[in-house]
């Protein structure tokens, strides 16, 4: 059918004078005071907009019926549909960059239109626009420099701390998308029942893909601001998300969301986004960093705003490029921005980025953010399926009055009981934005997904080859990990064990293993009860509950944690040779509270009894040509441990807790206290532990990560029974111990560590042609550790300690005193996304028999 085009072509400069705009503004305003008299008829305007110099279609041009509220937005193909009434004359078409356009409308039916709108060029007053010129960039001299320069120079003034006081409404929402869901899922097979959650099309947020919405959670909160002295306070008054059930951590799913998805303050030197720290193109430093063009001018809503183009200078380095409009009325304040991550940037499977955030104007001429939306492409390689996620945040009914003292007291984040339990009525008045219908349906989905017993079957499996356990009705069986290992002493051990779940209680927890040697030929068990105070499950924030064990097995002189599970096969693949394993007796009982604000305390007591392996032996020696052995050691000892880690995230499964690393440090202390003659112990003594992690953020250098640790031993006390350090034999690297050293090599009685790991992020290999295109990135780390003993407990000044181990008749345990045991190293990590590789070279203490000076370590890094 041929249709009739009536095109309309806008001029390059129109120019409105004040009182024409004046008279614009009061007719709508009487008209809009008047209200509606009369029913009218109304009748549907469609056509589409395009730039006049290239014809390419525009987006997102606001299309509105003159003299009224009613505007609609064009789409990615430049087409829009608005209904009118017909006593509407005149349709304006407005977008950032043009000129504003018009249809003038018949009474008649209108053909579709075809609207050009020319971009807007003006002169900035007292800045020369050259726009990008060939040749060498150089700041001196350069007007879009020296117009960023007043944008870092008022900062202060135009961020979201310059006023004492403010308060806002924020909703938030966080989504996924899932992009081209697997074939095997679609197309049927064993999985087809699942087919109708990826048929939840969304085919409006990134123009040209169909999507499959799998994710979403919405947050209402009130936000307060104090300047002095500073504080921060929200509480999330509504909170509705969608639930996967008891195979997914939903908190630390969130946790790892808001990691990602951080709030982005454009005003900050450094903005975190992604586990990354970019730098910000109005940060202090942003002219040494960044290159920036100024594109023209424009104006919107009666402010003269310059559209200032930026980019990095290098487009491997964590830099934004993008565009910011700012205001020209002296205070140089952004009022937009749209940015994204250059393709070469270094960012492990975040494959494309985009930013943009809207501010209003408000009181006293201050921008303040109104909407932040935070689009991310997520694949393991560049042409493969992924997920896109998007975090929008609008902020409403801003306030600047004074806020009481009390409002802050309490935690920084809170939450109301009733946040999740919000009825629809609520979401419906609160509710920012109106729900599409591919949003409603991923609650209804999920609720759906819920009810099937394919997909907890489904999950159930998906979690054995995750984290190594399986559900057998109100048992998890497990961990599949550490079902078979090997070690010199016990030979091949073949170990069972599971606990119960909250399908058997939600209160009483139980936990046991038995495991067999084949060449001691001795059984080994574990067996624990615990009782949640809170009555949820013991391994779900915050924990409080109450546990007696007791274990009869075999560990390392110097291990962790007796109690820590891990992959005792991937441990079983050991550098020499380590017989000295001892046989424990270990009773516990121990009182474990964990608080909201992520302090958390726990007081035990500790029976142990250690028995040496036939390669090790405990010997005291009497006169000249006499020794004696002990065969069992026993302590008796009550400890009290506190830590706090604030603000802390992390994504917990059936075995542990994966810390989300961000820039708040984590604190722990132990104390300890053994006693003589109770319960068989032989020996007093008191213990000291502290230690202190923190994460520094570099900006382009990347990120150290910095450990230290301190502790003290008071009394009399054999080897066994010092602190012995952290060591691994296996190939895979360690960060806790010290990868070049023997097991059993140092003891001490007091030390001080320190751990230090910087990562580069690729700043020096993404310089490198070819080798960037890799996206490896590099590390490098180095591990301190001094510490001495003191004459009661050296066997080399006191004759009646007990001495230290012999293999072969050689010395192979020592007194941490002589000087500092260093080891440090190079990697690289990020090889097919997940792989480190490190080379270790040992400084210290060369002359150690069964030493290696040099090594390989491999291990698996999972970063963004």
């Amino acid at each position: 059918m041929k249709q009739n085009l009536r095109i309309a072509i806008y001029p390059s400069v129109i120019k409105t004078k004040p009182s024409s705009i004046r008279k614009l503004f009061s007719i709508w305003i009487a008209l809009a005071m008047m209200g509606p008299v009369a029913m009218a008829q109304t009748r549907v305007i469609t056509g589409i907009v395009m730039d006049s110099s290239s014809h390419a279609p525009l987006a997102n041009v606001t299309v509105c019926a003159q003299h009224t509220t009613h505007c609609v937005l064009s789409g990615s193909d430049g087409r829009f549909k608005i209904t009118v009434e017909q006593v509407v004359k005149k349709v304006q078409l407005t977008a950032t960059g043009y000129h504003a356009g018009f249809i003038s409308l018949k009474d008649s039916a209108t053909a579709e239109e075809v609207v050009m709108l020319s971009k807007s060029f003006e002169e900035l007053q007292q800045v020369t626009v050259n726009g990008r010129k060939k040749g060498r960039y150089r700041n001196k001299g350069n007007p879009a420099v020296e117009l960023i320069r007043q944008v870092i120079e008022n900062k202060e003034k135009n961020g979201p701390g310059a006023d004492p006081y403010s308060a806002y409404r924020q909703y938030e929402k966080t989504r996924v998308l899932m992009d081209r869901p697997p074939k095997f899922i679609t197309k049927g097979g064993p999985l087809k029942k699942f087919k109708y959650f990826f048929d939840n099309i969304d085919s409006t947020t990134i123009p040209g893909r169909k999507l499959s919405a799998i994710y979403l959670q919405e947050i209402v909160s009130d936000n307060y601001y104090r300047k002095s002295p500073e504080k921060n306070k929200q509480v999330v008054i509504g909170k509705k998300m969608v639930d996967f059930g008891e195979h997914v951590d939903m908190h630390g799913l969130n946790d790892a969301l808001n990691r990602l998805y951080e709030n982005i303050n454009i005003y900050d030197n450094n903005i975190d986004a992604f586990t990354t720290q970019f730098l910000s193109p109005i940060a202090d430093a942003g002219p040494t960093f960044y290159k920036y063009f100024i594109e023209d001018t424009v104006l919107e809503k009666g402010v003269k705003l310059v559209k200032l183009n930026f980019m990095p200078r290098n487009p491997e380095d964590a830099l934004f490029e993008g565009t910011l409009y700012i205001t020209l009325d002296g205070h140089f304040a952004v009022c937009k921005l749209e940015m994204s991550v250059n393709k070469n940037t270094n960012l492990n499977w975040v494959r494309n980025i985009k930013i943009i955030q809207d501010f209003e104007l408000g009181a006293q001429a201050r921008y303040h953010l109104a909407s932040s939306d935070v689009v991310a492409f997520f694949s393991p390689f560049t042409k493969s399926n992924g997920l896109f996620g998007e975090r929008l945040r609008i902020i409403s009914n801003l306030t600047k009055d004074p806020i009481a003292d009390s409002v802050f007291k309490g935690r920084g984040n809170d939450t109301l009981s009733m946040a999740a339990h919000q009825p629809e009525k609520f979401w419906q008045e609160d509710r920012a934005l109106t729900l599409t219908k591919t949003e409603s349906a991923v609650y209804k989905n999920a609720d759906s997904l819920l009810k099937m017993r394919s997909y907890h079957r489904l999950m159930d499996w998906a979690t054995l080859l995750a984290v190594g356990y399986k559900s057998w009705g109100i048992f998890d069986i497990g961990q599949v990990g550490n079902f078979y290992s090997y070690n010199p002493v016990e030979g091949s051990r073949f170990r069972f064990g599971g606990r119960t779940n909250t399908k058997l209680s939600k209160s009483v927890f139980a936990e046991s293993y038995l495991a067999y040697g084949l060449k001691d030929q001795q059984w080994k068990y574990f067996l624990s009860g615990s009782y949640a105070l809170n009555h949820k499950s013991i391994y779900t924030f915050p924990i409080h509950y109450v546990q007696a064990s007791y274990m009869h097995d075999t560990k390392n002189p110097g291990q962790e944690d007796v109690f820590a599970q891990g992959n005792a096969l991937f441990s079983s693949l050991t550098r020499g040779y380590n017989s000295n394993l001892l046989y424990n007796d270990i009773f516990r009982l121990s009182y474990v509270k964990e608080l909201e604000n992520h302090l958390s305390y726990s007081i035990g007591m500790k029976y142990w009894k250690q028995q040496p392996s036939d390669s090790l032996h405990y010997v005291y020696k009497l006169s000249q040509n006499l020794y004696d052995t002990a065969h069992q050691l026993t302590v008796s000892e009550i400890s009290a441990t506190f830590r706090w880690a604030p603000h802390e995230q992390f994504f917990q499964n059936k075995i542990a807790r994966r810390n989300i690393v961000n820039k708040y440090p984590i604190i722990s202390l132990d104390l300890a206290k053994g006693f003589r003659g109770v319960a068989g112990g032989q020996y007093n003594y008191d213990a000291l532990h502290i230690d202190l992690f923190k994460r520094f953020y570099l900006s382009q250098l990347g990120f150290t990560d910095i450990d230290v640790s301190a502790a003290y031993l008071g009394g009399n006390l054999p080897f066994p029974l010092l602190f012995i350090a952290p060591a691994n034999q296996t190939f895979f690297y360690s960060y806790y111990a010290n990868n070049l050293m023997n097991t059993e090599e140092f003891v001490s009685d007091h030390y001080a560590g320190i751990n230090i790991n910087h990562y580069f992020n690729g700043f020096f290999l993404n310089k490198i042609p070819l080798l960037k295109k890799l996206r490896l990135r590099e590390v490098v780390e180095a591990k301190i550790l001094y510490g001495g003993l003191r004459d009661e407990n050296n066997p080399a000044k006191n004759p009646s300690q007990m001495l230290f181990p012999l293999v072969n008749g050689s010395l192979v345990t020592y007194n941490l005193g002589q000087q500092p045991y260093i080891e440090a190293g190079i990697g690289i990590y990020n090889i097919f996304s997940v792989i480190r590789v490190d080379l270790i070279k040992r400084f210290t203490y060369l002359d150690n028999p069964r030493i290696s000076s040099l090594g390989l370590r491999f291990s698996t890094n999972f970063n963004f």
